[in-house]
């Protein structure tokens, strides 16, 4: 049996199954959820021992300090990524969204601006205006099958009131790998611009065959100081329910401000969190992973395959993630009247591309976190609901 096989979660409380009816009108009775960035299947073995060993203890008490967690996360580091992490550097978090959030609210004030570059996670959109802060796009340029910057049109973009630049590497949705020399120029445009960069890096080990991705503090350390690193396992493990994340954070001043963010609002770290992220980041959670990669790898090929065929419809490259990024324009139709094909006769909730920002018009997200027999279906049904384009 595959250890990819999808698991049934409708009814367990399952942001992705149990709010698409809400949030899209897909009923998780006959629809497919494919939208929000986690995975059907179950988690790593190790990491499910590591609970059961929990649970078998049967004590949930006050826990206190984490140094087998921080030097579990040097290793993960170092072994996968090549990338030397002192664990005095690393902060939990409760998430990237919640590390997002406060690292807003640490280095910025409200009124200030903080800029992205979309189309890019929305969640960066979403936390820089419910913190009281304002957003600037700076948005990235379509070069042949995939993205690029350009940083001197980005910088017309900036008001002089940005204080903070949020950075995605791998970048989410497309996919995209940031070569060593573009983290350098992003680096070097943040300081030319006297902004702090933070750089979420939560898809860092879903790397699809024949790329290879460098952490921006390998690819960039000259910018330790003006930069947060921020990386978690929940991606990769399918565990973001237990809303654990890491803020690598080098710089000693920059750490100290973020703790004494993390005292006022009382913060600790969820000891299962802790626990479960230990057991992954091993050897056994590697090898995992690892085979996970080879999984996502055949659904993309499956799903791009299918996808493509359909006319004037085009799935981006992926080269990391499991997040296919597609485009419609192709079929000439105005994005309301694909997205109702995909939900209304696809029967599938998938991310729009406008809430990603600018460049996200004529996109849509979906994702192949999922069984092959999942990925399988939604192909037929995306032909099927565009089937008079044949």
């Amino acid at each position: 049996m595959s250890l990819f096989e999808r698991i049934d979660r409708r009814g367990t409380q399952s942001a992705k199954w149990d709010k698409m009816q809400d949030l899209f009108g897909v009923s998780p009775q006959d629809g497919l959820a494919m939208w929000t960035a986690d995975s059907d299947y179950a988690t790593a073995p190790c990491v499910r021992a590591a609970v059961r060993a929990a649970a078998e203890h049967g004590v949930f008490g006050y826990s206190w300090d984490y140094p087998e967690y921080k030097d579990a996360v040097a290793w993960w580091m170092q072994t996968r990524h090549g990338w030397q992490v002192d664990p005095d550097w690393v902060l939990t978090s409760q998430g990237l969204g919640n590390a997002i959030a406060l690292s807003i609210g640490a280095w910025s004030e409200p009124g200030d601006a903080v800029a992205i570059f979309p189309p890019v996670y929305h969640e960066f959109a979403n936390k820089i205006k419910k913190t009281g802060r304002v957003v600037t796009e700076c948005p990235l340029v379509r070069d042949g099958e995939t993205y690029a910057l350009d940083l001197d049109e980005a910088q017309k973009c900036l008001t002089g009131r940005e204080k903070i630049l949020i950075w995605c590497s791998p970048q989410n949705p497309s996919g995209r790998i940031w070569t060593a020399q573009e983290l350098r120029e992003v680096s070097r445009f943040a300081e030319r611009n006297g902004l702090l960069l933070i750089s979420d890096e939560i898809h860092h080990d879903l790397i699809l065959p024949g790329n290879s991705f460098v952490p921006t503090d390998v690819a960039v350390p000259e910018g330790r100081a003006r930069t947060v690193y921020l990386t978690a396992a929940s991606k990769t493990f399918n565990i973001a329910g237990l809303r654990t994340g890491n803020m690598i954070i080098p710089d000693p001043d920059l750490r100290a401000t973020m703790q004494q963010c993390q005292r006022q609002i009382d913060y600790g770290a969820s000891s299962m969190g802790v626990t479960m992220i230990h057991a992954a980041y091993s050897p056994q959670g590697a090898a995992w992973a690892d085979e996970q990669i080879t999984h996502l790898d055949g659904n993309r090929q499956i799903f791009d395959s299918g996808v493509n065929a359909i006319p004037g419809v085009w799935s981006m490259p992926l080269q990391s993630t499991y997040l296919a990024w597609v485009d419609f324009s192709g079929t000439g139709m105005a994005p309301e009247e694909f997205q109702a094909r995909i939900r209304d006769t696809a029967k599938i909730a998938a991310s729009p591309g406008p809430s990603f920002g600018s460049g996200g018009e004529s996109f849509m997200r979906f994702n192949l976190a999922a069984s092959r027999s999942l990925v399988v279906e939604a192909v037929e049904r995306l032909q099927g609901a565009f089937a008079d384009l044949q």
